[in-house]
C-alpha cells in the first residue's frame, strides 16, 4: 500500500508584490501536487489579506497572483480563508461586509472567503501540517 500524501494548510502574511511570502506560498502550493501532497487551506493574515484584493491588476509582464490563487483553489479544491479583522481594516470587504459598512461593491470575492481566527485554529489542528509564509 503506498503512503497516503500530507494535507497542508498555509499561512500567508505577505503582501503581494511587495514581499516575496505569497510568491513563495503560491510556488510551494503549486508544487505539492507532483510530490503526492495538496493545501486544504489558506488562510491570509495582516498584510497577507491583500492576495484577496479583487481588483488586483498587475503589468502583463508579472504573474498575476489573484488569478494563480484562484487556479489553485479550483485545481486543489482548497479554501482560501481571509482574515475577517485584517481585511476590513484594509478595506477589503465581501458583499455582506461591503453593505453592512456603507459600501457599493465588495473587494473581495469569491472563491476567497472572510472568516475568522478560529478557522486557522481548525486548520492548525486537523491538517498535517501549517506552515507560515511570512515577510
Amino acid at each position: 500500500m503506498a503512503p497516503q500524501g500530507l494535507t497542508y494548510a498555509l499561512m500567508v502574511q505577505g503582501a503581494p508584490y511587495s514581499q516575496q511570502a505569497s510568491h513563495s506560498a503560491l510556488r510551494f502550493a503549486e508544487a505539492l501536487p507532483a510530490q503526492g501532497h495538496r493545501v486544504a487551506a489558506v488562510f491570509f493574515y495582516h498584510d497577507g489579506v491583500y492576495n484577496a484584493a479583487s481588483m488586483m491588476s498587475p503589468p502583463q509582464d508579472e504573474p498575476h497572483l489573484l488569478e494563480r490563487w484562484r487556479a489553485l483553489h479550483q485545481v486543489q479544491q482548497c479554501e482560501l480563508l481571509v482574515c475577517v479583522a485584517s481585511a476590513i481594516r484594509r478595506g477589503l470587504l465581501d458583499e455582506s461586509e461591503a453593505k453592512r459598512h456603507g459600501h457599493s461593491h465588495p473587494t473581495l470575492e469569491a472563491p476567497f472567503e472572510l472568516t475568522g481566527l478560529g478557522q486557522l485554529m481548525h486548520a492548525a489542528l486537523h491538517y498535517d501540517r501549517l506552515i507560515t509564509f511570512a515577510p
